[in-house]
């Protein structure tokens, strides 16, 4: 039976025996960077993390059945594809987080760090929310009008079902008295009732 090693070691027999070349030069080079710190490391510059300009699509699969075979392609399996990281995660919440995490972010070009904001942009930020509590105040007062105008529409509903009430009474008395008018009072008499109710 064959079995598959990493490329950096090699096979005998059932052990593993590493490839001592290959770890010897980067042991070197490791202690000549550690010996050597004024050498500049190669950094990547990346851009400051912003907000996502798109609304991540959770539903549009949701509720629907999918015949998964060995030819079907990554995207198309169950659960969320990944096209930046080319990966598929299984749930929403594992697909929210791989979104916003560490790896995802570095791929699409961003570092984790968020831009410093600057006081005209905190200030636009308070007026902001300054005038969004505003309008939610006028809105409440709206809303009181909105409860008064409720009270009175109870009120009518009230004095309606009173009414339908009251012309429920009257159409039954007239029916009733219909009735009795239709039975002949002696033959009632010989049957032993004087009338309903």
């Amino acid at each position: 039976v064959e079995t598959t090693a990493p490329p950096q070691s090699k096979m005998t027999g059932y052990r593993r025996t590493w490839d001592k070349e290959e770890y010897e030069k980067k042991a070197s080079e490791r202690i000549y960077a550690e010996e050597n710190p004024g050498l500049p490391e190669i950094k990547v510059k990346r851009e400051l993390l912003r907000a996502r300009d798109h609304k991540v699509d959770l539903d549009s699969r949701l509720g629907k059945t999918i015949v998964v075979t060995k030819e079907t392609p990554s995207a198309l399996q169950g659960g969320y594809y990944c096209n930046v990281c080319d990966c598929v995660v299984k749930d929403s919440i594992n697909y929210l987080d791989h979104i916003n995490g560490k790896k995802h972010q570095r791929n699409l070009g961003m570092s984790m760090k968020v831009e410093r904001s600057t006081l005209d942009q905190v200030r636009s930020r308070f007026d902001k929310n300054k005038r969004k509590n505003e309008e939610a105040q006028k809105n409440l007062a709206e809303d009181y009008d909105l409860e008064v105008r409720a009270m009175e529409r109870q009120e009518e509903e009230e004095k309606q079902r009173q009414s339908k009430k009251q012309r429920r009474k009257e159409r039954k008395k007239a029916e009733e008295e219909a009735a009795s008018a239709d039975i002949d009072p002696e033959m009632a008499a010989v049957m032993g009732f004087g009338g309903f109710g």
